[in-house]
Formats: C-alpha cells, structure tokens, sequence
C-alpha cells in the first residue's frame, strides 16, 4: 500500500495536469466556458427552493425551516452526485487510456486518481454553493458541520474501491458497463436520498439500513436539516463493507494488473 501512495506521488504532476487538462476540454468549445460548473448547480438549488420551499410548501417531521425540504433534497443529492459521477467513470476507465497505457510506464493506479480528483473538483464547487445558500438562508448547521468531513471520506473510500473492481472487471467482461449505469438507478432509489426513513411504513424500514450507504446519506440528512452529529455506531456497516471493499480491489489489481494491458 504505501508503495503504490509513494508511486502515485512521484507521479503528481502527471495527475494534477491531467485534471486540469479534463476541466479545461470539458468547458473548451463553450460560450460560457467554466460557468457552467456554477450555473447548473445554481440553477439545481433555485428549482428545489422555488419548488418545494414555496410552490408545494413541503415540510418535514420535527423541521421548522420553509427550507427544510429543499436543503434535504440537496444535502443527498449533491454527495449522490459525487459518488455517481465517480463510479461512472470506472467501467471506461482503463479502456479510453488503452493507448496511453501502451506507450507510457505510469502506475495504473494514477487513473483511478484523476478520476477521483476531477469528480472532487466539480462537487466542491457545487458544494461551496450550497453552502453559501445555507448562509444566506439562515439555515448554516453550525459545528456540526465538521461531521461531514468523516462521512464524506468514508463515501469516497467505498466509491474509489468500486472504481478499481469495476474498472479492472470490465476489461475483462464488457457487460460490466450497462450495469453500473443499471445498478447507479438501483442504488439511488434503495438509498434514503430524497426520501427519509420515517416516510417508509414501519414494516419495512428496518430494510433500508441494510444497504450501508444509507446510513451515510442519513448522516447527511441529520447535519444539514437538523443540526445534528449522526449516530456514528450506525456507520459501522458501511466501515466493514470500505474494508471488504478495498480488500477485494487491491486483490484483484494484484492478480490482474500484469495482464490488463494485454486484454486493452
């Protein structure tokens, strides 16, 4: 492990220039260029507050905030979009670079980074103004805030080790692509992100918690709504499934990454 850190650092300036390159070739052949990257999440956070704030008035249980609803909504999606935009890079991962691959000695790992960066970049820009949004409104958490930071790490250790399995996997079995995109709609409607669990019938709402990211986006629901530190025992599944997670990954680069050029 602390080998491929230290490779990886030694291969900083390639990671950081091609995240620049991505950013700056995503917004290149636009009018607007990079204000794209404020102008969609802007216009995100203006549709759930015109919305859901004060044309449906929507409210949630124990929430006194006319805002309530809408800083729910926002406080699971922009993380979902996070762990979304990242997993969906993992099944073209190594395929779009197979010629790269071929011609350049760089640890294999690097693309797993740039990926992981260039989905960090474009969430702290969502998220800077979400916060901004919370100030403005009145609606900051507070302290509590801090509890995102733990969450937020523990989400993106378990999206990073999917990225790896994913994208080793398909190269080897092509299938794997259509179902991530199948299994991102899957996991977005069994994980608590525009729902709570108090809207789920008693029968049934014990079930919502085995899925280990809901504890998580619950976490995130918790600070933002109500000001709260999440119950932190309740993460602890979603902790074994990061380790089960990263064991499975590392394993399978260790076996498979002599190979992988050869099957690109």
């Amino acid at each position: 492990m602390s080998n491929t850190l230290n490779r990886l650092w030694a291969y900083r300036g390639f990671i950081w220039q091609s995240v620049k390159r991505e950013f700056t070739l995503r917004y290149h052949d636009s009018v607007l260029g990079a204000a794209w990257i404020i102008l969609n999440p802007l216009a995100m956070i203006l549709i759930y507050t015109i919305i859901f704030a004060k044309v449906m008035q929507a409210r949630l249980p124990n929430a006194q905030s006319s805002f309530a609803y809408s800083i729910f909504l926002m406080s699971g999606i922009l993380p979902w979009g996070l762990f979304s935009d990242l997993i969906s890079r993992a099944p073209s991962l190594f395929i779009e670079q197979a010629s790269l691959l071929k011609k350049i000695q760089f640890p294999k790992l690097a693309l797993v980074a740039i990926a992981l960066l260039n989905s960090l970049v474009n969430f702290a820009v969502i998220f800077s103004l979400f916060m901004i949004f919370l100030i403005v409104c009145g609606q900051f958490p507070g302290w509590s805030i801090v509890a995102v930071i733990p969450l937020l790490l523990l989400q993106l250790w378990i999206g990073t080790s999917v990225v790896v399995i994913l994208a080793i996997l398909n190269i080897f079995f092509r299938d794997v692509a259509p179902l991530t995109n199948i299994g991102l709609q899957f996991g977005f409607w069994l994980t608590p992100i525009v729902y709570s669990a108090s809207m789920i019938p008693v029968a049934y709402r014990d079930y919502v918690f085995l899925n280990p990211l809901s504890a998580i986006f619950d976490g995130y629901h918790q600070i933002f709504v109500y000001g709260l530190v999440p119950s932190w025992s309740g993460l602890i599944p979603a902790v074994v499934l990061a380790f089960v997670l990263s064991a499975v990954a590392g394993h399978l680069y260790t076996q498979r990454s002599a190979e992988m050029v050869d099957e690109l």
